[in-house]
């Protein structure tokens, strides 16, 4: 039970684990931190949270702090709550990205980053702001802790122990396994629904293209429907890693273009069905570890 929970950005993530851990019972009172008044505002109508503050001494005497803000505002945000930071407040958040945001932390509070647990939970919607919060976003999805050598082991289990009471299933990385294997499964992905996008946005009869866009071109580019402040820092923040997937990404496609080219269906058949193999593989192992656990009515 979280008695006090402080939310920094109320949005779709910090909304939905408030809506979640409130539909759990597993929270007494949300206090929500928004940079939008009209976010905070909508956020408290909706009852994702209980109160809404324009201060950082919110976080006075909170159990936990979430913060589901943009990750280039990290260190701004952890060092105007440090002052306020009790020995008893343990600080989490939700960012895409873990090195920067492991350098952040040590860079704004110090001698109390102890108190601060990265995670990521792997999950989303390409809708924004409180009114995308749903309480069962993260049922039964991944939740990324990437805790650092100085957490305690009370500090690591209130942040799991929360994501775990909104459905989550708990694993563990470091921070730079977090960021290449998320360069590669998540950040280039973005980078290309966008670039489609706006390729096809620029070009002279764009309105016809779309106009014959159909299910496969809406599933390919759904993520270029997310926040692009939000995608635009984490390209940044993990730049390196985003670099060397794209760079290994672009040598696929000059691969498939020289044989494309060339009239080589051989090839292009046998790149294709290697994906469809590893996409269903995919697939089979995502329903498997998703399906619903049976319910042991046993006395």
């Amino acid at each position: 039970m979280v008695d006090n929970l402080v939310v920094v950005g109320v949005g779709l993530i910090g909304g939905s684990f408030a809506r979640a851990l409130k539909k759990a019972g597993a929270v007494r009172r949300i206090v929500g931190i928004e940079r939008s008044p009209a976010y905070g505002e909508r956020a408290l109508a909706l009852g994702i949270v209980d109160e809404v503050a324009t201060s950082f001494d919110a976080v006075a005497g909170a159990d936990l702090v979430l913060l589901a803000a943009p990750v280039a505002q990290t260190r701004r945000i952890l060092a105007a709550l440090a002052p306020h930071l009790g020995p008893g407040t343990v600080v989490t958040d939700a960012g895409s990205t873990k090195a920067d945001v492991v350098a952040a932390a040590r860079a704004a509070l110090g001698g109390k980053v102890a108190q601060f647990v990265p995670g990521h939970p792997i999950a989303g919607r390409e809708t924004n702001g409180p009114d995308a919060a749903i309480d069962d976003l993260y049922i039964g999805k991944k939740f990324v802790l990437t805790p650092l050598p100085e957490n305690g082991a009370a500090q690591v289990e209130r942040v799991a122990g929360a994501w775990r009471a909104c459905g989550a299933v708990i694993h563990r990385l470091t921070p730079e396994e977090h960021d290449k294997v998320f360069a590669a499964v998540s950040h280039l992905p973005h980078l290309l629904a966008y670039a489609l996008v706006d390729d096809i946005a620029n070009k002279a009869h764009a309105d016809l293209l779309f106009q014959y866009a159909a299910s496969g071109f809406r599933d390919f580019t759904r993520i270029a429907g997310s926040s692009p402040e939000m995608w635009r820092d984490i390209s940044l923040a993990n730049q390196g890693a985003l670099l060397a997937e794209l760079d290994a990404y672009m040598t696929q496609l000059a691969h498939l273009r020289a044989r494309l080219a060339a009239g080589d269906g051989a090839t292009l058949e046998a790149v294709y069905g290697n994906a469809q193999r590893a996409r269903r593989q995919w697939i089979e192992a995502i329903e498997a570890a998703e399906a619903p656990q049976p319910i042991d009515n046993a006395e």
